[in-house]
């Protein structure tokens, strides 16, 4: 509590005096100043101060002197001395009764001790104390910096904070999650918490607080818990929230200007600590988003010293995984959405894909499946572990859980996905991501944006994609499509996506309309040009046959 009356009482300058009132409130009335006023006292007197008066200028009228107490009273200082000898011979009774009645220490100080000697002795008395309490707050800070520096959690720092203060303490992450606490109700912490959604937590105006000119009271906020109440302080760093150290006095008298010292030190080894965890951190998801990243686009063995790698980052590759390759696309931005995402360094922790990253690490927990991400320019690159014969249904489960809460998340993008089952071989990992890639890309030329292809599904494509290689093949492509590439570049028309509408439809014009959304006559003209634009017969077999084969093989020379 720092320097009290009955210490004061104890020196030697004080010996000859007499307490008058307040006797039982001697260990507990503090004594910050000590003063020696006269009539008037206005402002000139502090809340715990040690007043010293000789009451010249009182001696003749009680009045006057009753007034002058009451004045010392509602400054709010702890003692009253009187000079008695001189001006006061002996003190009224009924300004001892207002005295008691009000908690007002007053003492009988005789003639011959000199104010001035009080003065001196109290003010040593107060320096020696306030010392006593910068060298506590000082130890208490090496103390907290100690925890940081000699790799100790949160756990200890809370444990150091307690042993100083001496108040309940827990500190949380910046979603309110605690993470260490020392005689804190954890009843409180889970209505204190983000994720609790029905909570009898109010925030309510800051109480009557000691030190209010202390710099941490205008960063405070005070809770109300049904009748409990505790006070929060934020753990900053750079001007971002990182997390918070929440305390709960069982009287405000306990935040001491010491106390609101500690727990400002300990603020800082706190956000030291938060620093250093999210450093090391950030050096771990680089290292592992790096090593997801050559796993997928380098043909790498998986050998004794691949398999040790993967071991430190706490990856297991002797499980069978599955492929997974998505193409994060902005609604409003379409193609052009990898100038808007983040570079593959700081993918994991930032943006849209800070979320994909979180969505897949619950979906992993959910599914109780291992694994490993990574970003690369608006793709993820997943390889969710899986068996050979489920592995459709769990990779379908799996992005459906991702995709369902993405949607309330992140709104505004579609996801495309392209799946491959990891097969035996050299290279698996690299050629399961190969494959995963070019369902990916072929999906994204046959539907819309937010499609699945599995590579199992591709195989026309693949065996399109083979024919292609041919010269005379590319000639006959080039040949039929040629002079419908010209009119709609010309004409700002699409005759090749009519057709391939008009083909889904299985030459049904009116369902083929609709979908393009043209008048039936509008959509006949269409047909006819491309007929007379190719010299093909829709209606022929084999003339719609050679249309539709130059169609695909010019768009996967496309995706190629």
């Amino acid at each position: 509590m720092g320097l009290t009356v009955s210490t004061i009482m104890q020196l030697p300058v004080m010996k000859s005096c007499e307490v008058k009132t307040g006797k039982h409130l001697l260990e507990q009335k503090p004594i910050e100043w000590v003063s020696v006023i006269e009539l008037p006292v206005e402002n000139f007197v502090r809340k715990n101060e040690f007043v010293l008066s000789t009451g010249i200028g009182c001696e003749d009228n009680p009045n006057l002197l009753e007034s002058f107490v009451q004045d010392v009273i509602q400054s709010g200082a702890s003692v009253l001395g009187f000079a008695t000898g001189r001006y006061i011979y002996n003190i009224p009774d009924r300004i001892l009764k207002k005295a008691n009645q009000n908690d007002l220490i007053i003492i009988d100080v005789p003639w011959e001790v000199r104010f001035t000697d009080i003065w001196q002795s109290v003010m040593d008395k107060i320096t020696e104390v306030k010392q006593k309490e910068r060298q506590k707050v000082e130890d208490a800070r090496q103390e907290l910096i100690n925890c940081v520096l000699k790799d100790k959690g949160l756990e200890d720092i809370a444990h150091t904070l307690y042993k100083h203060i001496k108040i309940p303490v827990a500190i949380t992450d910046s979603e309110k999650r605690w993470r260490a606490l020392k005689f804190f109700n954890k009843d409180i912490l889970e209505s204190y918490s983000l994720e609790v959604q029905e909570s009898h937590l109010q925030s309510i105006p800051l109480s009557d607080i000691k030190f209010q000119e202390h710099p941490l009271y205008y960063h405070m906020k005070e809770y109300k818990f049904y009748k409990d109440r505790f006070f929060q302080l934020q753990i900053l760093n750079n001007h971002k929230v990182q997390g918070y150290i929440v305390f709960q006095p069982s009287d405000n008298k306990e935040l001491t200007w010491s106390v609101m010292n500690v727990l400002e030190h300990a603020l800082t080894a706190c956000a030291l600590y938060f620093v250093k965890e999210n450093a090391i951190e950030l050096t771990e998801i680089r290292l592992k988003d790096n090593f997801v990243l050559n796993l997928a686009k380098n043909k790498m063995k998986v050998d004794h010293q691949l398999l040790t790698k993967a071991h430190l980052l706490r990856y297991d590759l002797n499980l069978p995984y599955v492929c997974i390759v998505g193409d994060i696309r902005h609604k409003d931005l379409g193609s052009d959405k990898h100038d808007t995402l983040d570079n593959p360094y700081h993918s994991s922790l930032r943006s849209f894909n800070y979320y994909i990253q979180k969505e897949i690490t619950y979906a992993g927990q959910l599914f109780e499946r291992k694994t490993m991400t990574t970003f690369e320019k608006g793709e993820v690159i997943l390889y969710l572990q899986v068996e050979d014969p489920s592995y459709h249904d769990v990779a379908n489960q799996f992005l459906d859980t991702i995709e369902r809460r993405l949607s309330q998340l992140l709104s505004d993008i579609d996801i495309s996905w392209g799946i491959a089952l990891q097969k035996e071989s050299t290279y698996p990992f690299y050629e399961s991501y190969e494959k995963a890639k070019t369902a990916l890309e072929i999906g994204l030329q046959d539907d819309d944006p937010g499609n699945r292809t599995f590579y199992s599904d591709t195989r026309i494509n693949r065996l399109l994609m083979a024919i292609s290689q041919e010269e005379n093949i590319h000639e006959i492509v080039k040949d039929t499509l040629k002079p419908l590439l010209e009119y709609d570049k010309k004409r700002q028309t699409d005759l090749i996506f009519t057709f391939k509408t008009y083909n889904k439809y299985k030459g049904n014009v009116s369902q083929t309309a609709r979908e393009l959304n043209l008048h039936r006559q509008s959509l006949l003209h269409r047909l006819r040009k491309i007929e007379s634009l190719t010299h093909l017969s829709l209606i022929d077999a084999d003339d719609s046959f050679l249309l539709e084969l130059s169609v695909r093989l010019w768009m996967l020379n496309k995706i190629k």
